[in-house]
């Protein structure tokens, strides 16, 4: 049963980030609403309405198909026309800035339900339109059905004024940074405050007995209550090896365990991490890093040329790399006073150096971008640090950023001035 439940989780988590997922549930119930109306009318709900409220009831057959006739193409047309501006969002997004960005701006809620409310309506009028003969009477029409109908598409109309205004403002570089800096701030506060208390020395691993996933995907998620019951109950110690957010290969050896145990507690352990075929922030605050150098590095390649662009992500990546030192690196995980789990983590210098490597490549030639990243590092050597000391790794940084840019300089001044920026 529990199985069941991490399937129909995993299922779930990964069909919700889809771009159709809400507006199928929406044109579902856009038909069901259709179904219940007509239900409805069979039982005079018109009829009623009518003598209360006669003045919003449409009493002509004739003009009720026309209304509604009239409604259902411009939503065709409305909806068309938003599925474009979407479509054009994610073109741009991905040719100015970076592939990566595109699961998440998918996976935006207000798109969906605004093309949502377009399908429920345009289904909803269609089944109205069925149930509607240009000869009924007065008393007979449904003209309840018809006024929804018409109430729908208004707001429809408004929904896609809010629509344009919202993709306008999906597509702005500064929006598209926050929203990712946002995601990851939520997710290392989120660490760090669980970390408390976890940091107790867990066991080398290098002589402890290994098990492979048997499935591939990117380690999205893990039941961790669960897991550390599975290590009380079989009274053992385990290791994943792979960083949660990173690709696990089938055959590769994901599991270790300080005791040997067999292939059920394996698959057991394995039923307990939700793996997927995309990568999102909110799983995997590493991914925002990856996000925002990448945005970074295409702003200054010479077919773009905005360097910007380039210091506004640099700025962003200052205030998550502020935040992320307050992060412990061992990953172990404590129950009951008692080191049971460790996931492997990606360590402050490795993260620091990824980014650093691209924006080097990419930056050492340009005087202004070398002194925003020696004012990034210099910032990050005055923070406050967590458990351990992540500081050498940042003058490690500075050493070679000011060797590779000073190969780079033409000009004496330029060497001048980031010498005399990094000895202040």
């Amino acid at each position: 049963m529990k199985k069941l439940f991490i399937r129909i989780f995993d299922f779930f988590n990964t069909i919700e980030s889809k771009i159709a997922f809400y507006p199928t549930l929406l044109a579902i119930s856009g038909f069901c609403v259709a179904v219940l109306m007509i239900f409805l009318e069979k039982h005079g709900i018109s009829r009623e309405i009518m003598n209360v409220l006669p003045l919003l009831m449409v009493d002509n057959g004739d003009t009720a198909l026309t209304v509604l006739s009239a409604c259902l193409g411009g939503l065709i047309s409305l909806m068309v026309f938003s599925f474009s501006m979407v479509m054009l969002l994610l073109s741009q997004a991905s040719n100015n800035y970076s592939p990566r960005l595109l699961p998440g701006l998918i996976s935006d809620k207000r798109h969906q339900l605004i093309l949502g409310v377009y399908l429920a309506t345009i289904l909803y009028n269609i089944f109205t339109l069925f149930s509607i003969e240009p000869s009924e009477k007065k008393y007979t029409l449904p003209g309840f059905s018809v006024l929804l109908g018409i109430v729908f598409t208004i707001f429809c109309l408004i929904a896609f004024i809010y629509f344009i205004h919202n993709i306008s403002q999906s597509i702005q570089i500064n929006n598209i940074l926050d929203n990712i800096f946002n995601d990851a701030q939520k997710r290392l506060q989120k660490l760090i405050k669980s970390e408390e208390g976890s940091n107790l020395n867990f066991p080398n691993t290098e002589n402890w007995h290994e098990y492979k996933a048997g499935r591939s995907g990117y380690f999205q998620n893990i039941s961790i209550k669960n897991i550390l019951n599975i290590c009380e109950e079989h009274e053992t110690k385990i290791y994943i090896t792979i960083p949660k957010g990173f690709f696990v290969l089938k055959n590769g050896i994901f599991i270790k365990s300080e005791k040997k145990i067999d292939e059920k507690v394996v698959d057991s352990i394995v039923s307990n991490i939700s793996f997927a075929r995309g990568e999102l922030v909110d799983d995997n605050y590493i991914l925002a890093f990856k996000q925002i150098t990448e945005i970074a590095v295409k702003a200054m390649s010479p077919g773009v040329n905005d360097p910007g662009t380039a210091i506004n992500a640099i700025d962003y990546l200052t205030d998550l790399f502020a935040l992320r030192m307050q992060k412990i690196d061992n990953g172990v995980i404590v129950q009951d006073e008692k080191a049971l789990l460790k996931i492997a983590v990606v360590s402050f210098k490795e993260l620091l150096y990824n980014v650093m490597a691209s924006l080097r490549t990419y930056c050492k030639h340009d005087p202004i971008m070398v002194e925003k990243l020696l004012w990034m590092l210099k910032y990050l050597q005055e923070q406050p640090v967590a458990l351990e000391n992540y500081h050498p790794a940042v003058d490690e940084e500075i050493k070679i950023l000011l060797k590779q840019a000073k190969g780079a300089f033409d000009s004496k001044k330029d060497v001048k001035a980031i010498q005399n920026m990094a000895s202040d």
